[in-house]
């Protein structure tokens, strides 16, 4: 199966869903799913659901606002909740018995889902009494859970609770004794697997990196040419110190790249890894160990198109002896920065620590500042860069050759221990294979730091929930009804006293709605009508589609749609998912970037001019983004100030617009 991209509202419930019931979990909590969905494909995903707790005689709780009837008929037991109080805890058959106990009565016209909703809430209350020799009542949320207690369904309930439960005769297998659904190995062929698919999908990322080291050795070439490359003196020598700490920077750098590549998948990592799917151990070393061949050719586009350009020893052996101990400078810094995303977990820190951390290696790595020169309160650093040790392994190798072996005059050294010296590098042969060693060890310890920042460390910023304290509708006393009495002729004398308190309460509300309408600007409004006839929307056939078969050159969402918008009237634009929608609404209001657009769009019968357009209209997209630490009437009240015009003064901004 292939997997092009989720982008409707529903696939992505859909695919969550899917994603969720591969793990081991029997139980699956599921919060207001319906969101954003149809009717149909609600029950779609309900249905599947019940399907598959029915099979797996798993468990499945989930909350919906107002589901449709065929979608709450799906159900096997029933919670209501209100005000925080559970009302009615049972078999979805036993709930209207519940409220007809109580008084109230579910009209045949009337959704069983809607009834309920609405039968606990003040404003609707009254129009689903039922019992006529009973005079109303407001009934709170409170009495409701009281008396369910009284119920049949309560009774019963209640006393499968008091029971305690019997252990001795629960299976063996009805509690998970594994942490993770699979074994070990299932579990590491899977995020192979996975970690390989996310390579192929982001081959651009290394085409780009290898076209930019072919551009860097190229840049090398140039500044080092052979040809100007000279073997007599010291001096000499340091030019080649620095082509070599040249080369050797510009690997350290093509590692830095894994910190955009780690932070943009950490967010489902963290996912996947409070669910269970996998320990933290199993998801590092795929990008560990499938980076390796990438290293190798990277290194290679670097050594071998610079290494006889510029003039190094020209011996095979410490060719390949070069490569090798830039292949394990490439892990080390690929494993650095992995070990700061997993540790930064977010982009600008994880940037800022980076680049500080390079900074570091930069200036204590022996060739900015040689060993003799740095202080002694320092040194500790000098030893501790895994860049020394790369800087001295090569020049170990470059300087130890036999084009440096020779004596000048007046020296008793070759040319090549000298140069080592001048600069404060090592001089013993065997500082190659320690180096080798140290950025092994250096590559172990970086990934190890990675595996333990993702088995340990959470979230930057995970967002809490809170919301504003609002009094229980039961101790709403006075409001909106809530105490609401049918009048006997014997009690018609109180009716003057409560009328005059009823007018007193209502100019009260009125004089404060006038003085909150006083506050408010009126803006200027000129209502426009839209009318589109034979509007054709059509993208370029996708490759994909294209080797199914398909040989049309363009792909048609929209085939010919006429229709108008009239001011003062509410349209309800209706389809199912996929059905275009969106589409049709983006085309309308000029959001569409790419794409062909065909027909005709007038504003009040005036071609649609969309420079115009823009600065009359507005614009609600499906997926909006808003800061997670501002309120809603913060957002809008922003929204409104970014319309208005730069001229209004600071203290007309902060008027309030209701």
């Amino acid at each position: 199966m292939r997997c092009c991209g989720v982008f409707p509202e529903d696939k992505k419930k859909r695919v969550t869903t899917g994603e969720m019931l591969v793990g081991p979990a029997n139980a699956v909590f599921m919060d207001e799913i319906s969101t954003g969905l149809d009717s149909s494909t609600t029950y779609q995903i309900v249905n599947s659901v019940k399907q598959y707790v029915h099979i797996f005689e798993g468990t499945a709780f989930i909350s919906l606002l107002q589901p449709a009837p065929e979608t709450y008929d799906l159900f096997d037991d029933i919670i209501l909740l209100s005000d925080g109080e559970i009302v009615y805890q049972g078999p979805r058959e036993n709930a209207l018995l519940f409220f007809e106990y109580m008084g109230f009565k579910c009209p045949a016209r009337k959704g069983v889902a809607d009834f309920l909703q609405e039968v606990t809430s003040s404003k609707d209350q009254m129009q689903y009494w039922a019992r006529r020799d009973v005079p109303y009542r407001f009934i709170t949320v409170k009495e409701f859970a009281v008396a369910f207690q009284s119920f049949h369904e309560g009774r019963r309930l209640g006393d499968e609770l008091a029971v305690p439960f019997d252990k001795s005769k629960s299976h063996p297998a009805a509690l998970t004794s594994k942490k993770y659904g699979v074994n070990t190995r299932e579990l590491c062929k899977a995020c192979f697997s996975r970690e390989f698919l996310l390579m192929k999908r982001n081959s651009f990322v290394f085409i780009f990196k290898f076209s930019q080291l072919t551009i860097m050795a190229m840049i090398a070439m140039t500044l080092f040419l052979r040809s100007e490359m000279h073997r007599d003196s010291v001096p000499d020598g340091g030019i080649y110190v620095g082509a070599m700490f040249f080369i050797v920077v510009v690997i350290m750098f093509n590692g830095m790249a894994e910190i955009s590549l780690t932070l943009v998948k950490l967010p489902v990592f963290y996912k996947h890894r409070d669910l269970l799917f996998f320990p933290a151990w199993t998801y590092a070393l795929p990008t560990w160990i499938l980076k390796i061949p990438i290293t190798f050719i990277e290194v290679a586009i670097m050594v071998f198109l610079t290494y006889f350009v510029i003039g190094f020893d020209p011996s095979v052996g410490r060719l390949f002896k070069q490569y090798l101990v830039l292949v394990f400078t490439n892990q080390m810094a690929s494993g650095l920065f992995r070990g700061i995303a997993a540790v930064g977990r977010s982009m600008v820190v994880a940037n800022t620590i980076g680049s500080f951390v390079l900074l570091l290696l930069f200036a204590l790595g022996g060739f900015v500042l040689s060993r003799d020169n740095i202080k002694k309160w320092w040194i500790w650093g000098y030893w501790t860069s895994p860049m020394m040790y790369a800087q001295n392994a090569v020049v170990v190798n470059e300087f130890l050759g036999k084009s440096w072996s020779h004596v000048l005059p007046y020296s008793m050294e070759p040319l090549g221990v000298e140069i080592l010296k001048s600069r404060g590098f090592f001089t013993e042969a065997y500082w190659y294979w320690l180096a080798v060693a140290a950025l092994f060890g250096f590559t172990l310890l970086y990934n190890l730091l990675y595996i333990l920042a993702l088995a340990f460390l959470n979230p930057l910023g995970k967002p809490q929930q809170a919301g504003l304290s609002e009094e229980p509708q039961s101790n709403r006393v006075g409001r909106m009804g809530e105490a609401i009495h049918l009048m006997n002729p014997e009690s018609s004398s109180s009716l003057h006293t409560r009328a005059e308190s009823i007018d007193e309460t209502g100019r009260s509300k009125s004089s404060r709605f006038t003085s909150n309408k006083q506050r408010g600007v009126i803006l200027p409004f000129e209502p426009h009508s839209i009318t589109f006839d034979e509007v054709m929307y059509s993208v370029d056939m996708p490759q994909e589609m294209k080797s199914h078969g398909v040989h049309e050159d363009k792909l048609v969402l929209l085939k010919g749609v006429s229709g108008a918008f009239r001011p003062g009237v509410l349209t309800a634009l209706m389809g199912i998912s996929g059905a275009g929608k969106t589409t049709m609404m983006d085309v309308l209001a000029g959001r569409k970037t790419g794409g062909y657009i065909e027909g005709t769009i007038t504003i009040s019968g005036y071609p649609k001019k969309q420079e115009t357009f823009a600065r009359i209209s507005g614009y609600c997209e499906q997926n909006d983004i808003h800061s997670p630490h501002i309120t809603v009437h913060e957002s809008l009240l922003y929204s409104a100030w970014l319309r208005l015009p730069t001229e209004v003064d600071t203290e007309t901004r902060k008027v309030d617009f209701r």
